[in-house]
């Protein structure tokens, strides 16, 4: 008779579920190795353990990685469901916290934490030095729900229904040239010549994900103009200021930059809300709360993004 999972619980531990959960997600034992972070002889270890112990096959060893076997699949399917009851009783715990000290970790975009953010949480360390700040920009979108995060402040028109919060501005967006370029090119357009077309323009790589500009250079019929591409705000800001073209950019970012023009009025398609998001469990935090009432004030009356 095959051995069954629910009659040998009392052999697991957490790191026994999490393990197996890890090689289910990532398909490998390196990828589990760098998610759990441990070493690849770890991982191969636990996993002889876990099986010997058990007396079956969790995976199916192939050339292109791990697949998991129907006994496998159950054991990731349980340490999901404990992953996620374990990450809701850490946002509870921490929602009844009302203490103004511990750690709150908050996701943005680069460009924001750049360009107008840093000033505004070293204002708030040194009012609540207890507080430690974790400040992350990744590539990838944060998930609140699993705890990557406490704290995001992102660019949505339509913000996840799953997160509570306030919408603090609006990231208003223009066309930026380098400095040195702009009355040569300004000029031109007093003459008559159509000067978004005659311009050279920086575009957003599809790994950035950018929908929003892509479609909107494609409907000035400017996708063709594009001879530069790069898949990050920053480096479009760095491009446009050394002469390899016009670019859309974050007035927040650009107004700033010595080395820019900003060629007329904000684009109005291209504005977009700026949300502080946090999960429901956690709202009550004190110190989540004291992070985003001090993010909310500054970010409202922020010459470039403010809604006050």
């Amino acid at each position: 008779m095959p051995t069954s999972i629910a009659k040998t619980n009392n052999l697991f531990n957490w790191d026994d579920f999490k393990t197996i959960h890890a090689i289910v997600l990532t398909g490998s034992l390196s990828g589990a190795a760098r998610r759990l972070e441990v070493s690849h002889a770890t991982v191969f270890r636990r996993l002889n353990i876990i099986e010997k112990r058990l007396g079956v096959a969790l995976f199916e060893r192939h050339p292109g990685g791990y697949q998991a076997t129907a006994a496998g699949e159950e054991m990731a399917a349980v340490a999901a469901k404990m992953d996620s009851e374990v990450q809701a009783a850490e946002r509870r715990l921490i929602g009844r916290d009302l203490q103004l000290a511990g750690t709150v970790r908050l996701t943005t975009t680069d460009s924001l934490l750049s360009g107008v953010l840093t000033p505004i949480l070293a204002d708030f360390r040194h009012q609540h030095p207890a507080i430690k700040l974790e400040v992350v920009a990744p590539s990838q979108t944060f998930n609140l729900s699993k705890r990557e995060a406490d704290l995001a402040l992102r660019p949505a028109n339509q913000p996840p229904e799953n997160l509570v919060g306030r919408r603090v501005g609006h990231i208003r967006q223009a066309i930026y040239l380098a400095s040195e370029k702009a009355d040569k090119a300004l000029a031109q357009a007093l003459d008559g010549t159509a000067l978004w077309q005659q311009l050279d323009w920086i575009g957003p790589d599809a790994n950035m994900g950018y929908h929003s500009l892509q479609k909107w250079l494609h409907q000035q019929g400017l996708e063709q103009r594009c001879r530069y591409w790069t898949d990050t705000t920053l480096a479009m800001q760095s491009a446009a200021r050394h002469g390899l073209g016009a670019a859309v950019l974050p007035c927040y970012l650009a107004q700033a930059d010595a080395g820019l023009t900003q060629l007329g009025e904000p684009i109005t398609a291209m504005s977009t809300q700026l949300w502080l998001l946090t999960h429901p469990d956690l709202r009550h935090s004190a110190r989540v709360r004291a992070l985003m009432d001090h993010l909310a004030e500054a970010l409202r009356t922020h010459p470039d993004i403010g809604i006050a």
